[in-house]
């Protein structure tokens, strides 16, 4: 039985589960601003200590990579990072559009015929980071960012039912108009990692704890504030 520290912190959720093989023991969430960094921990620990355990009873860490937000994968990585240094555990990893797709299959959110499942998420203005997974989980196009037009993904719409599912699925839905098209705004869950992370975990796909870093997609842009300090 493998026990599986899971971190999800890539959007506007914070939350953390712990888990057993495929299933979930415990988990914590939290969507207050800006507030990873004070939490992430925290319901690390509120996780464990609901389950009897301390960092070092587990077998493996796993954190979602992104994309997503710049400061909440630092967040979540260093995280990561820091229960495996101090539980001498490894570390796994799952894209967020894994989580997502997860995420839709493992809460029943498919609609009937459903064929494809597209992740997006928000990448501001009308972008977001997308991929395309087959309603088994498995990932047929890679990961990419998406300027959202009327003809976007109409090539699998033509196909059959797809579902739209991240926290870019609102903004999504008032450019693309398909009778195909079903959408779900939400944020990905650390409850939707324990799948991919078991995965991970069985074919030790580990990442190297020195030297791992978040998938960001595209550089992160550091803007001067409009607001005046003084």
């Amino acid at each position: 039985m493998a026990k599986i520290i899971l971190i999800e912190t890539s959007t506007d959720l914070c939350s953390v589960a712990l888990s057993e093989n495929e299933e979930i023991l415990a988990y914590k969430e939290s969507s207050e601003p800006r507030k990873h960094a004070s939490l992430t921990a925290v319901f690390v620990k509120d996780v464990l200590d609901s389950c009897g355990l301390v960092p070092g009873d587990c077998d493996a860490v796993c954190v979602s990579k992104g994309p997503g937000s710049y400061t909440g994968l630092r967040v979540g990585v260093s995280t990561a990072k820091g229960l495996c240094f101090g539980g001498s555990i490894p570390l796994l990893s799952t894209g967020t559009p894994d989580v997502l797709a997860w995420q839709a299959i493992s809460e029943g959110l498919l609609p009937d015929g459903c064929k494809y499942i597209v992740p997006m998420i928000d990448a501001r203005r009308m972008e977001a980071y997308t991929a395309v997974f087959d309603t088994a989980g498995r990932q047929t196009r890679e990961t990419m960012p998406e300027i959202f037009t009327p003809e976007s993904f109409s090539g699998l719409l033509e196909e059959g039912r797809v579902l739209f599912i991240g926290d870019a699925a609102d903004k999504c839905s008032k450019v693309i108009a398909h009778d195909n098209a079903f959408f779900v705004n939400c944020c990905p869950k650390a409850s939707s990692m324990a799948v991919p992370a078991y995965a991970a975990y069985k074919e030790k796909r580990l990442e190297d704890v020195a030297y791992f870093e978040p998938f960001y997609l595209k550089e992160f842009v550091a803007t001067v504030s409009r607001k005046k300090l003084f």
